[in-house]
Parts: structure tokens; C-alpha cells; sequence
């Protein structure tokens, strides 16, 4: 079905391309190291021992405390860290389990990782296809440092000990692996794992999932004319603009070159709409710096698609969506299309 545009939208994309304007913002400021709070000089060399352990330890807190934490190894979402806060951290499919994993084979509430003084105990809960410990199924059983658990057919975590700075590290790694480092924005591969599970979910659970892709009008001419540092820096201010106009829920995720993707949970087709013409309006009213005293003016063409039951595969509403994103292009730039509207 040939998507229809929705709405005129005023402004087009001017053909002549992007051009310098003047320098009416203020300079950007940049970044001076602060001195660490906290910390002074002493004479007295047991006064300045003593006392760096105890703001070393201030500083840390709790950060120091090993306790027991699951690393997905293999299963979507690979690589994240969940750390056992709780003294019953419930594992399972369901949205109300304290971790969710999103794994068909695996139990709306599969298994429970229980904290027993300093130790850890998992515990099946009945589930379908078995909880497994090293390989052996087990209903009850203690937790040691490098345990692997399998819940369910594919999924594997990783029990160890860690303490508050091992945990905050391995969110970084995790944070740069699935982040694009120039917009801020997540990277395809992570577009791609979470729409895969948006569409299972909506499709088990019959609830609206939106999918906006959108990109850059005429951005050859940008790098082009002024540089690929140009069209960097305008990526990079896409990218804050975007994420100040969007849902803490919603991901954005930079899909290739100039093109990016926005997954909306539980919203309509028309609110989708909503939602591309603020970011539509916010980029096309926005100056964007290229080093400086050189601003450039840029727009928008999106297209927004609401997932249907015929969309068996997250590809098949990428397509949807992409198809809508040319037919805002045809139809003049500097505006969005709803699909089948």
C-alpha cells in the first residue's frame, strides 16, 4: 500500500542547500578540569596516610561491598550486567519479573537468585524447560563465582562477585559497545535487537509499537561543501536535539550514515505523527554550528509506520516505514508521511 502524505507542512527543504548564517548564539563553552573536593595538602606524612583512607573510603561508600551479580552471555542482549540487589531477584519472561528476559523458551517467572548472608542460591520455580547449572538441570542449588546458569533453551548468564566500581565499568563497556559515539544515539545492531522484541512483544500482547525512521535533506551537500567535520558536528547536534524531544522509553538509534530510527511503545499512528512534527519543527527552527562563526540551517524528512499483524519480521516495518521516509521525500522534504494513512 502507497503510504499518503498527512498534513501540508509550510516550510520545504530549500534546493539551493544549506548556508552560512551569523553567529548570533553563544560561544560554546568548553571544559576546565575542577580540583577533586575533598582532598588538601599536609605536612604530616601519618596525618596525610590516615587521612586519604578515610576519603577514599567516603568516596567509594558502599562502591567497595562485593555482591553477586548475572552477565547475559549468550541471549539478546548480550554483554549487560544485572546487579542482585535485592535478597530475591526473580528472574523470568514476564514483565513484573526483576529481570526480563526476552527468550520464548524461557518461564513468565523461570527461576529465583536468592541472597542468603554472604551466599547466593538459585532456585527453579517450576519453570517449562528447566533451570541448568553448569550444565545440570537443578531445582536448588548454591552459587559460585563463574556459575553459568541456562534458562530456558538459549539463554546463559554468568554468576560472579563485584563490587560498585566492577559494576559501574561494565556498564560503560556495555554503554559503548551499543552507542553511537558521535549523536549520542544507540547503534543498528541495537535498532535491530530491540525492534525484533518490540514486534514479538506487540504481536503476543496486541499493543501499538510506532517506528519513525527519518534522515537528513540534502546532508551530501553539507559534507560536500563544508567538510565531513561540518557534517559531524551536525550530527552531533541532531543527535542532542533529538534526544530532547523524545521519551525517557522511547529509543533512538542511528540506523547508518545519516539515517536514524525512533521505537515508540504503546502510541497511535496519529501521536507518532505528533511526535515526528516536534522533531520535524525543533530541527527545522534550530541553527546548527560547524565551527566558528559558521551556522547552518537543515531539515527533516520522516516517515512513521504503526506495526500491524502482517509484520512478522522487524523488516518488514523498517521497509514500511523507509517507504513512507521516500514518499515524505518525493513529496518536497521538510515533512513527514504517515504509512497507509
Amino acid at each position: 500500500m502507497m503510504p499518503r502524505r498527512w498534513g501540508a507542512v509550510k516550510a520545504a527543504a530549500d534546493e539551493s542547500g544549506p548556508a552560512p548564517f551569523e553567529d548570533d548564539t553563544a560561544p560554546v563553552r568548553g571544559y576546565r578540569p575542577q580540583p577533586m573536593s575533598g582532598f588538601r595538602d599536609f605536612d604530616d606524612d601519618d596525618e596525610l596516610g590516615r587521612t586519604k583512607l578515610t576519603l577514599q573510603a567516603d568516596a567509594l561508600g558502599d562502591a567497595g561491598a562485593r555482591r553477586g551479580r548475572l552477565t547475559v552471555l549468550i541471549g539478546a542482549e548480550v554483554g549487560r550486567l544485572f546487579p542482585l540487589e535485592q535478597a530475591e531477584t526473580v528472574i523470568g519472561r514476564s514483565a513484573n519479573a526483576t529481570i526480563t528476559l526476552d527468550d520464548d523458551s524461557v518461564s513468565r517467572m523461570h527461576c529465583t537468585v536468592v541472597r542468603v548472608g554472604p551466599d547466593y542460591m538459585v532456585e527453579d520455580r517450576g519453570s517449562s524447560n528447566g533451570t541448568y547449572l553448569n550444565g545440570e538441570r537443578v531445582e536448588r542449588a548454591r552459587l559460585k563465582d563463574g556459575d553459568k546458569i541456562r534458562v530456558g533453551e538459549t539463554t546463559v548468564l554468568r554468576f560472579g562477585f563485584g563490587d560498585g566500581l566492577d559494576d559501574q565499568f561494565a556498564r560503560q563497556l556495555y554503554d559503548a559497545a551499543l552507542r553511537d559515539s558521535l549523536t549520542g544515539a544507540f547503534n543498528k545492531r541495537y535498532l535491530l535487537d530491540t525492534l525484533a522484541k518490540e514486534v514479538r512483544f506487540a504481536a503476543r500482547h496486541r499493543t501499538n509499537l510506532v517506528l519513525i525512521m527519518f534522515d537528513l535533506d540534502h546532508f551530501k551537500r553539507v559534507n560536500d561543501t563544508y567538510g565531513h567535520l561540518a557534517g559531524d558536528q551536525v550530527l552531533a547536534h541532531l543527535g542532542r536535539l533529538a534526544l530532547g524531544v523524545l521519551r525517557t522509553e522511547d529509543v533512538f538509534a542511528r540506523y547508518g550514515g545519516e539515517e536514524f530510527g525512533i521505537v515508540a511503545r504503546s502510541i497511535s499512528l496519529e501521536q507518532g505523527g505528533h511526535l515526528a512534527e516536534r522533531l520535524r519543527s525543533r530541527v527545522e527552527s534550530s541553527l546548527f554550528p560547524i565551527g566558528g562563526d559558521q551556522h547552518l540551517r537543515v531539515t527533516l524528512s520522516l516517515g512513521v509506520c504503526l506495526w500491524r499483524p502482517e509484520f512478522v519480521e522487524a523488516t518488514q516495518l523498517i521497509a514500511a516505514a523507509d517507504e513512507a521516509l521516500y514518499a515524505a521525500k518525493r513529496g518536497g522534504r521538510n515533512r513527514f508521511v504517515l504509512y497507509g494513512a
